[in-house]
């Protein structure tokens, strides 16, 4: 059966959680009950296929993840605004709802701004005073990779400081638990979910930090005398940076080999900062955030019929390999065996070839020995004999003739 990947996103006081072509936000209100909205979303990748081609793909599913996640933190933050007005006419309605258009556009544009800037113009601009002292374009690119780490870490602990982003960080966590256990065939319930680890392979934090590594990799061949040039160099192939970053978290989530476990380890320690152990209220978040988008009871008896019939195929697929090496252990032995080939062995033999041995036996040869007897050229011996002439001896047999008795056998 085809494998399903739920992805998802921490909102304020909520989760989001995408499959497909659906997405639902989960939020615990005000007065503790959850709200659930459910949401229809065409990727541009279904309805352009050059966007479904490597690297390109990752580069609109990074715009596609700002452009949902910007709307979901919209949508959560509305029920802890303050209360508005009950009276407000319907062109201040529309009016409000393409405000909140353009403000999410706006939104989107200076989230990628802010983040050009702080994690690849200001690193880029500090390497510069780096290259007034070393003349080695990979020494330089080494240590412009390693500033941008520490600018993004900073970035990170010091946000998690905050009051509001640790409650975000929880429910980070609660969205890793949630589907870690869905993943695992292991029936949802915040009891269940708890026992999960709250780190996982395709976290946007492992993404972002896969980029830093990434663009160390890129900048270092980047040999150009001019600073200007270097700087729009490296602006120009961030979105290739990001379309390779998404095919490796692409590759580490549907791949366990100790290489991508540990390429994926410092991505997993980075979450360490940006999720936090939840609690049960939040699980029950989070749980009905991927019930609005996927029948996981349903899922799961199919996840368990294929993990059941995949073991059935592998034991007999071992039990036929079992087999085959019998046969071939079999085979080898029997090759290994000391008469095996030795055809030698008779022809060797002191007896082989010596035709002359019989020749030379004290009998051979005297033909006169026979013509010499008493018997020898009497032709009525024989005939002389008592059973002789007497061809109904045998006709008078009880067994002969019953042709019948082979029949009769109990066969």
């Amino acid at each position: 059966m085809e494998r399903i990947y739920v992805g998802g996103q921490a909102v304020l006081e909520g989760v989001m959680m995408k499959n497909k072509d659906q997405y639902a936000i989960a939020v615990r209100k005000p007065d503790q009950t959850i709200e659930v909205k459910v949401e229809n979303y065409t990727a541009a990748g279904d309805q352009i296929p050059l966007f479904r081609l490597p690297i390109i793909r990752g580069v609109v599913n990074f715009i596609e993840s700002l452009v949902i996640g910007m709307k979901t933190l919209t949508y959560s933050a509305s029920f802890y605004e303050e209360t508005e007005e009950k009276a407000e006419g319907t062109a201040e309605k529309v009016a409000k709802k393409g405000g909140e258009s353009i403000l999410m556009f706006f939104s989107v544009v200076l989230s990628i701004i802010l983040a050009l800037g702080l994690f690849i113009l200001l690193p880029a601009w500090l390497s510069e005073f780096i290259r007034r002292g070393i003349d080695n374009n990979i020494v330089v690119a080494l240590l412009e990779g390693v500033i941008r780490l520490v600018i993004f870490l900073l970035y990170v602990f010091g946000i998690s400081l905050m009051d509001d982003m640790k409650r975000v960080f929880m429910y980070h966590g609660a969205e890793h638990k949630t589907i870690n256990c869905l993943e695992a065939g292991v029936p949802l319930t915040p009891e269940n979910v708890m026992e999960f680890t709250r780190f996982h392979k395709r976290c946007g934090t492992s993404f972002l930090f896969i980029v830093m590594i990434i663009s160390i990799l890129f900048f270092m061949v980047i040999q150009v005398d001019s600073a200007v040039l270097r700087i729009l160099l490296r602006l120009l192939l961030v979105p290739v940076i990001a379309g390779v970053s998404y095919e490796f978290i692409r590759l580490a989530g549907r791949n366990d080999s100790w290489i991508i476990k540990a390429l994926s380890a410092p991505g997993l320690w980075v979450q360490r900062l940006t999720t936090k152990e939840p609690d049960l209220e939040m699980l029950e978040v989070a749980i009905a955030s991927v019930e609005g988008v996927l029948d996981w009871r349903a899922y799961q008896q199919e996840l368990k019929q294929s993990f059941e019939d995949e073991d059935w195929k592998k034991k007999r697929d071992k039990k036929a390999d079992s087999k085959e090496e019998v046969y071939d252990t079999a085979d080898e032995a029997y090759s290994d065996s000391e008469d095996y080939g030795v055809s030698d062995a008779y022809e060797a033999s002191e007896d082989y070839e010596e035709a002359g041995a019989y020749e030379e036996s004290a009998g051979y040869g005297e033909s006169d020995a026979y013509e010499a007897s008493e018997d020898y050229g009497e032709p009525g011996a024989y005939e002389a004999s008592e059973g002789y002439g007497e061809s109904d001896a045998y006709d008078e047999s009880n067994g002969y003739g019953e042709a019948d008795g082979y029949h009769e056998l109990e066969y």
